[in-house]
């Protein structure tokens, strides 16, 4: 029986086992945090130190916070349930005549002939809050950036007192007609809540539209636009991370179902 001491660099099998240990973790700290990392076409992992430590996790100057900055402009709209609350009929009448100009596209009345969206009894903060994105740029459209361009912030509030005091469009569902999945339960597995939570019938969300009689079209295009990011008005994210996650079945049946009316 041996008695040379296990943990002892006069024993071959462990200085042998040590070096390989050794290497082997050489060879991933060099894969792991300088090569992969490097490769990176990202400007935070330009340089060997920017690498290791954009791999590692930890900031490359200590007690030095830099903000973000996103390349996507975002709506910095705030809304409240009481934003609206208190519209009154002279402020109705001045929206009525600053929506001479909508007409082409939204309707005399409100209600659309040219797949453009009804504003007729859409929710006034709604309105409002897509005038202000349009105009700052958070919500590009080649059509209605000019537009609201020219509007001030109390020429906005009245349109959207106007169009909300109109007729609302109602959806037609009858009996036989089923609620798309999406729209009635969402798709839980994926992190979908159901439209009906934001968008009317289960609840309300402030700023969220109401979707039923809008065209189907006008529907099918922004749940598009939402999934590739194209729009991106969105508060917190949450239309662009729905969409993202609904296959093109559902955003189908969700545009059909909001755009049936009565024939």
């Amino acid at each position: 029986m041996t008695t040379e001491r296990l943990f002892s660099l006069r024993n071959r099998w462990f200085t042998i086992s040590v070096a390989l240990t050794l290497g082997v973790a050489a060879i991933a700290f060099v894969i792991g945090f300088v090569w992969l990392p490097s490769v990176q076409r990202d400007a935070s992992f330009t340089g060997v130190w920017n690498a290791i430590c954009s791999a590692a996790g930890v900031p490359r100057k200590w007690l030095i916070s830099t903000p973000a900055s996103s390349r996507v402009k975002t709506s910095d709209v705030v809304l409240t349930p009481a934003t609206f609350a208190n519209a009154d009929a002279l402020s109705i009448g001045r929206g009525a005549t600053l929506a001479l100009r909508c007409t082409m596209c939204h309707g005399a009345q409100g209600v659309s002939q040219a797949n453009s969206p009804n504003l007729a009894g859409q929710y006034a903060p709604m309105i409002y809050k897509q005038l202000r994105d349009f105009q700052t740029g958070a919500r590009t459209n080649a059509v209605m950036a000019p537009m609201a361009a020219t509007l001030s912030d109390q020429q906005m509030r009245e349109l959207a007192a106007y169009y909300a005091y109109l007729p609302r469009v109602t959806g037609y569902h009858p009996a036989a007609q089923l609620v798309p999945d999406i729209v009635a339960v969402g798709a839980p597995m994926r992190n979908v809540a159901p439209c009906a939570s934001c968008h009317g019938a289960a609840d309300h969300k402030v700023g969220a539209p109401w979707l039923e009689g809008q065209p189907a079209v006008y529907l099918r295009a922004q749940l598009q636009a939402f999934a590739a990011g194209d729009r991106h008005n969105d508060t917190s994210q949450q239309m662009r991370n729905i969409a993202r996650q609904m296959t093109s079945a559902e955003i189908e049946a969700a545009a059909r179902y909001y755009a049936s009316q009565q024939p």
